[in-house]
């Protein structure tokens, strides 16, 4: 199989951005993930209730609403699980409690930061907010996606005339510089009532809610050969995105094929539903003991296995180039990158990047390889803190982008469609 021809790659580039703009928060991109499974007969089971596995069945699982793992089970049985793991949240705002902040002429909404983001993209950008409410429904706590469909905030900046450093260097607030303009005093109609409308609930059935701000600024496909994708939220979705039509795609035959989408890297995935849970492994056990086999067997079967875990990588700035490591540099549409890092901020080591390399050498996939500069130690990612839980040969990889985390990022549009042939190739 040969990689994506670049006529097609546009194509693909254009179902993620309709996949990033049908997901504005991390509660929208499992659901809309999930039902795209079910569409495709897959089983949705839950972990509250027994187990009852069958060779040759498909199953989806999912925690909290904001994290999702899938598999099938070949009808002849397998000894392995090939696993594919990414992450569906990204750094942004989350609206605090009793949100309206009225102040002078003016009514803001009270937000906190959500990961490491780059703040001053998110000035001056049409806004909206998206999560899910907590609502009584018939005597009952039910879940609700809300999204409203329309610019409803801005966070405007300070103009150049009053703010004369405005242009250099700027330790910003998010109390004080960063909340984001609502309305005027006079507004008749209250924040939480625009978002119970969303969800077409009554404002006092809301109990609760997780609710985050989405920038509004179409994802677009530009360059004079249309090689370059920008978008919101390509961090991680991107690599969610071609990790999922791999998975769907791919035959399936020989392995337990493993999708799995998790939440909260972006603040260290240490939560229930993050890829430091024991959520993967308890999966693996069940769906394993579940098909007979011992524990003695299952944990055979987790050493004999891989994971690739996929999470975007930087390239070099075109105008940054020294803050790159001096060899290992990877660039827009050079392939899919291969991590390292000797602190073991990714779980990369010799052997698993040479299955890895071998994998992409018979699909004539350019790899590429990300380190950082000795002096300037970077993030850690999804595979070595998935590896304290559930420990396997694990790859980590991604697709090289600018100004990560920034509320618009940059990266290629045929480097996604590499990493979704790559991806076809593994769960074949």
């Amino acid at each position: 199989m040969n990689a994506e021809k670049p006529e097609t790659t546009v194509e693909v580039g254009e179902n993620l951005i309709h996949f990033i703009a049908r997901s504005p928060s991390v509660f929208h991109a499992v659901h809309g993930v999930k039902e795209a499974l079910l569409y495709s007969g897959f089983t949705e089971i839950r972990e509250e209730d027994p187990w009852h596995i069958e060779k040759g069945g498909k199953y989806v699982v999912t925690r909290n609403g904001s994290a999702l793992i899938a598999f099938t089970v070949p009808e002849e049985g397998a000894r392995s699980f090939h696993i594919m793991a990414s992450h569906a949240d990204s750094p942004c705002f989350k609206i605090k409690e009793n949100p309206e902040i009225k102040e002078g002429p003016y009514v803001k909404l009270n937000v906190e930061g959500y990961g490491g983001m780059i703040m001053s993209t998110w000035l001056d950008r049409p806004l909206s907010v998206a999560g899910r409410l907590i609502v009584r429904e018939n005597g009952h706590l039910a879940q609700k996606l809300a999204a409203v469909d329309g610019t409803m905030l801005v966070i405007p900046s300070v103009a150049i005339h009053m703010d004369r450093n405005v242009n250099h260097k700027k330790d910003w607030n998010v109390q004080k510089d960063l909340l984001p303009l609502y309305g005027l005093a006079t507004e008749k109609t209250s924040f939480m009532d625009v978002i119970a409308a969303s969800a077409n609930v009554k404002t006092e059935d809301i109990v609760a809610h997780d609710l985050y701000l989405y920038s509004r600024v179409p994802g677009t496909i530009w360059g004079e050969e249309k090689e370059f994708i920008s978008s919101p939220k390509l961090d991680d979705l991107q690599c969610a995105f071609a990790a999922f039509r791999g998975f769907m795609r791919g035959k399936k035959e020989k392995h337990i094929s493993v999708y799995a989408l998790f939440d909260n890297e972006e603040v260290g995935s240490g939560t229930a539903q993050g890829a430091g849970s024991p959520f993967l492994a308890t999966v693996l056990q069940r769906l394993s003991y579940s098909l007979g086999f011992s524990y003695d067997e299952t944990m055979a079967m987790t050493a004999g296995s891989f994971m690739i875990s996929a999470d975007n990588a930087h390239s070099v700035h075109p105008n940054h180039p020294e803050y790159a490591d001096p060899v290992n540099r990877p660039v827009i549409n050079g392939g899919i990158v291969i991590k390292y890092n000797a602190q073991q901020r990714y779980a990369t080591d010799g052997l698993s990047a040479a299955r890895f390399k071998e994998l992409c050498r018979d699909l004539s996939i350019p790899v590429q390889t990300f380190t950082n500069r000795s002096d300037n130690p970077g993030g850690s990612t999804l595979g070595n803190i998935s590896n304290t839980k559930v420990s396997m040969p694990t790859v980590d990889i991604g697709l090289a982008q600018l100004a990560m985390h920034s509320s618009y990022e940059t990266a290629g549009t045929l480097d996604t469609a590499y990493l979704v042939n790559a991806s076809i190739q593994f769960f074949d």
